[in-house]
């Protein structure tokens, strides 16, 4: 997958880190970069015989002017960079926030959450939400802000030979081609016919070294911890700087109420986590 298009979404009360990090990554990149402004509102209080209160329509009004200053200091900062831009802003409602974002990621080859945006976690959930469930575009989150290279120095790649999985490496190739080393890691692995094959993920890595990925297999004991703290472990061990994952290997229910590993590694992530469903 080329980088043409970047979907940076950004919170309209704190922002600026963010689209610092984003302009960065679309200057490495060469890409240019919409900048989604986002503002969710409460639905409306309905009082007595049915009217709208008051106090909210005030509230709505001054959370749109509020939604205009955003864009239009986030047009005067990018003014300043060398990057191709445009910005785009969405004033929502909380429950439709996934939806309306996700129209957009559409149209993007890849969705950026910077550190802001990732440590609000309802902020958070609704752009993961729209875009991996409702767009067919990766996810790349920032949780720290620092530069992510075109050429990684290592990479992580977690493998349990899940559709999810899959599609993972193939839309982050761009990252794994340029990678000094990708170490496909599996947490206990089964040697079946129908889940790793007899030699668990040696399919992967001959698919990898086919593109011209340096990659190495690491199949790792769990030793009785959970798959997500062995994940991040080992992360630390390779000292590698993206983790490449697949994104929720559960029913649709599950994957919704964002349990599970990917959920934790969201919420715990240290370094750049590139996710696709």
């Amino acid at each position: 997958m080329t980088i043409k298009t970047v979907l940076g979404v950004l919170d309209v009360t704190k922002f600026h880190k963010d689209l610092e990090s984003a302009i960065t990554f679309c200057e490495t990149h060469q890409a240019h970069l919409t900048a989604l402004v986002v503002s969710m509102g409460a639905a409306p209080y309905v009082g007595a015989y049915d009217v709208i209160s008051t106090v909210w329509v005030e509230e709505r009004q001054r959370e749109i002017e509020e939604l205009d200053t955003a864009a239009s200091n986030i047009k005067s900062l990018l003014e300043k960079s060398e990057i191709s831009w445009d910005v785009q802003d969405i004033y929502t409602e909380f429950a439709w926030a996934a939806d309306d974002i996700a129209v957009r990621a559409l149209y993007a080859d890849i969705v950026l959450v910077g550190p802001q945006a990732a440590r609000d976690e309802q902020f958070r959930k609704q752009v993961i939400d729209g875009a991996l469930f409702h767009s067919p575009t990766p996810i790349l989150l920032n949780p720290t802000g620092r530069d992510i290279s075109a050429a990684p120095k290592a990479v992580l790649l977690a493998w349990d030979s899940s559709d999810e999985a899959a599609r993972a490496a193939q839309l982050s190739l761009d990252f794994l081609k340029s990678a000094g080393e990708v170490h496909v890691a599996l947490v206990d692995p089964l040697a079946t016919s129908s889940s790793n094959g007899e030699e668990p993920g040696a399919d992967i890595a001959r698919y990898l070294a086919r593109h011209g990925v340096k990659v190495a297999v690491d199949r790792i004991s769990g030793g009785g911890r959970p798959i997500d703290e062995t994940l991040r472990q080992h992360a630390i061990d390779v000292s590698a700087d993206m983790i490449v994952m697949g994104a929720y290997n559960h029913p649709r229910l599950a994957q919704r109420l964002f349990g599970g590993v990917t959920h934790s590694m969201l919420k715990e992530a240290k370094i750049p986590l590139f996710l696709a469903h």
